[in-house]
């Protein structure tokens, strides 16, 4: 499989919801999907602005600290998460395709202050529902089953994925009221 490819999901039923499911997948994937009330167009822009990602990016509690982002292919995306406890979590991704408003793939690095590395290929895909909805399916690839369990058990991967695409729902719906 060539990163990028997004093959159809085995077991996965196809929902139209606005909560964040993990669909299955390859036992080194994480998976992802929620379907946002915003077009298409404004969810490509709070994921690729850096004025907007960083009021909803990762999980709840956490806030974030953006030293660059210049989403093209080669362009790197530096910023650590910090968390609620006051834990530090330092990324570095490199763009390795942007086709807007479709998709974003992304090789990420990051650590945890004094704890594990990691490392994945990250695919976003932007789907046009129509009636000003966008199903967004995160699909993360790790090197092995072993690194995948590694993000879930000691980073809480699949629970924070969920709670940062619910952050990027609410923010779209403050942003959809606010005048223009």
């Amino acid at each position: 499989m060539q990163i990028g490819d997004m093959p159809e999901l085995e077991g996965a039923v196809s929902m139209n919801t606005t909560e964040s499911r993990e669909l299955t997948g390859a036992p080194n994937e994480i998976r992802i999907e929620r379907v946002l009330e915003a077009p298409r167009e404004l969810v490509w822009a709070a994921m690729t602005d850096p004025q907007q990602v960083g009021h909803w990016w990762g999980p709840n509690g956490f806030t974030m600290t953006i030293r660059k982002m210049d989403v093209r292919v080669g362009g790197v995306w530096d910023h650590t998460l910090h968390g609620p406890d006051g834990t530090n979590y330092p990324n570095n991704s490199v763009f390795r395709e942007v086709v807007a408003p479709e998709r974003i793939v992304y090789a990420h690095e990051g650590v945890r202050e004094d704890g594990p590395a990691v490392n994945f290929v990250a695919t976003w895909t932007f789907e046009d529902l129509g009636n000003t909805q966008t199903r967004l399916t995160i699909c993360m690839v790790f090197d092995s089953a072993q690194a995948r369990e590694l993000v879930v058990r000691e980073f809480g991967a699949i629970e924070g994925g969920k709670q940062t695409l619910g952050r990027l729902a609410d923010y779209l719906s403050r942003a959809s009221r606010q005048p223009a």
